[in-house]
């Protein structure tokens, strides 16, 4: 379980609205009122503790 960075709810990652990656970190959201949100000031929500490392590119490619 992860947490969405703009409301705090509780969420699971494959139930999420959305992954935003931000500076080589995911960000999960609940619903589209966060999503907008978290896009309109990624700076003011991202913090590593509330995402998870993005995957390389090269990791990305090797999942295929």
């Amino acid at each position: 379980m992860l947490k969405d960075p703009v409301c705090g709810k509780r969420i699971n990652r494959h139930r999420a609205q959305a992954g935003i990656e931000h500076k080589g970190w995911v960000y999960y959201v609940c619903c589209p009122l966060c999503q907008a949100e978290f896009q309109r000031d990624p700076e003011r929500y991202a913090q590593p503790k509330m995402g998870e490392k993005a995957a390389s590119p090269r990791e990305k490619h090797l999942k295929r």
